[in-house]
């Protein structure tokens, strides 16, 4: 069995979801995957499915009722990896804005030069993203900011959901106390590693706006991250904060 999972979460990403299975798969580094399908109405569980004999014992899908949030998709990813034997666990979007060639980079960067958790970074060495219109550039970048002042990260992406964590990190952070389901989920984890001293290192990567499907970015999720990470770090200050 291999030792290191990809997450990915998925609704309505019948597009896009053979085609980023069968190109993990056909790395030369082996990885399992495990699909967890918010019960996608465009067939994206099924597809799954019919992957399932081809990729027997490396393909895994786990169906949920309806649509409970990306925080709550990778909580249960997490969990089911911990369940098993696995001793890297990653994150990963289905729409390709994750180059799955970069799943290399962020396994290396744990197995062979020493961080807890990888990062795979838009902004490490300037901004590397395609596809995005300026406005929204500016607003993932001014967000990232805007989470390093207030929450003390040492983190130039501290929104990036491409991310590899050592299971020991996975098995520290109490998963049960994750607040944040939407944008904020990926700087909570992040914080919460932070705060048990994990060493977080980022892995410039090439963030691709998808071509396939559609966005799943709302003003909640905007507004979550915004007043969320307030309330987060004043948590960690003042008052007894699980982590």
């Amino acid at each position: 069995m291999p030792n290191a999972l990809v997450v990915i979460p998925t609704f309505n990403e019948i597009e896009n979801i053979e085609r980023i299975i069968r190109t993990v798969f056909s790395l030369p580094k082996k990885f399992d995957i495990l699909v967890v399908d918010d019960n996608s109405p465009d067939g994206t569980s099924k597809a799954v499915q019919s992957l399932k004999n081809e990729f027997s014992n490396h393909l895994f899908l786990e169906k949920r009722k309806g649509k409970l949030g990306l925080g709550t998709a990778y909580i249960h990813g997490f969990k089911w990896a911990l369940q098993r034997n696995y001793e890297f666990v990653f994150e990963m979007d289905a729409d390709f804005s994750h180059n799955p060639n970069d799943l290399l980079k962020l396994y290396d960067a744990c197995e062979l030069e020493g961080a807890d958790v990888s990062v795979g970074s838009r902004y490490k060495t300037g901004v590397n993203v395609v596809n995005w219109p300026m406005s929204r550039v500016l607003l993932s970048w001014v967000a990232s900011k805007y989470v390093r002042c207030i929450t003390g990260l040492n983190i130039t992406d501290t929104t990036s959901g491409f991310v590899c964590y050592k299971r020991a990190v996975l098995e520290k952070i109490n998963l049960d106390k994750i607040k944040f389901i939407g944008y904020a989920f990926q700087i909570e984890m992040k914080f919460k590693a932070h705060l048990h001293k994990f060493n977080i290192l980022e892995v410039p990567v090439i963030f691709t706006d998808r071509t396939a499907g559609v966005s799943k970015m709302s003003g909640g999720i905007i507004s979550e991250a915004i007043f969320g990470v307030i309330s987060m770090k004043f948590k960690s200050m003042f008052t007894k904060y699980e982590i």
